[in-house]
């Protein structure tokens, strides 16, 4: 079904947020820059990954966008939005301040979001799970190296699509769809999450850490990744009624009925 689309303002009752990995080369900040413009809410959950302490600790890449993108964040908590910052792997340098609130801004390990109709959700960054996808170090360490030099491949093709007129696409995408390895991995990764909070007792979990959006039902657990804005450039909003919708910062061929198409 095509992705539906909106002109103007989106309200909504509150809006997830993850992988933004500011201070990376592969950050795609102007287009969070676009939904932070666009999006009214009540809530804001950042969910990980927003600043990249492991990129920056290679090489220092900050451009004037990413400040931006700081900023908006900063302007929604003083305009009275609440923001809850979940922090991932990559920035868990912060993970240190969890329980504390500067401003209208708190940080904490976890998070239980109750929706409007009495769903309860656990709002967690992912990572604790990737003990469901196994692999020894030095695997990581290959995957960490493909992953880096596949995202710059991805660059350079999309700057010659752009230069085509041709839609954005992403190659890790692409890959994570249809090679066998890596749907495996997710799918035992989803399996892994849907099991954690049916055995505490919970609804559902909002994550990111996989950069892959998706919105599922499992049964009587309901499993949602609000995505990146390295890749997919996703977000996951809840409307008055507690419904559940991705948002998508770059418009693809192949758009879900769960996904609304913002801007390119």
């Amino acid at each position: 079904m095509e992705a539906l689309s909106f002109e103007g303002e989106i309200h909504c009752k509150t809006l997830w947020i993850s992988d933004v990995h500011l201070g990376s080369a592969n950050c795609k900040a102007e287009h969070l820059i676009q939904l932070l413009d666009r999006v009214r809410c009540e809530r804001l959950y950042l969910v990980g990954d927003i600043v990249d302490m492991w990129a920056m600790s290679k090489r220092v890449f900050w451009p004037e966008s990413h400040n931006l993108v700081l900023r908006k964040l900063l302007n929604k908590s003083k305009a009275g939005v609440e923001i809850i910052y979940i922090p991932g792997n990559h920035d868990a340098n912060f993970r240190e301040f969890c329980g504390s609130e500067f401003g209208h801004v708190v940080i904490k390990r976890r998070h239980v979001h109750v929706t409007p109709d009495g769903r309860r959700l656990l709002v967690t960054h992912g990572d604790e799970l990737d003990h469901a996808v196994r692999f020894s170090r030095i695997n990581r360490l290959i995957g960490d190296w493909a992953y880096d030099t596949m995202m710059i491949v991805n660059r350079w093709v999309n700057r010659i699509r752009d230069r085509m007129g041709l839609p954005y696409w992403s190659l890790s995408g692409w890959i994570k769809n249809n090679v066998s390895q890596a749907e495996a991995a997710i799918q035992a990764y989803q399996a892994a999450a849907v099991n954690m909070v049916r055995e505490r007792g919970y609804d559902g979990i909002i994550c990111g850490h996989l950069h892959h959006p998706v919105i599922q039902q499992y049964e009587d657990i309901l499993y949602c990744n609000d995505g990146d804005w390295v890749e997919n450039c996703t977000a996951l909003l809840e409307d008055d009624a507690g419904q559940l919708k991705l948002l998508r910062g770059i418009s693809s061929r192949e758009e879900r009925s769960d996904v609304l198409f913002v801007a390119a």
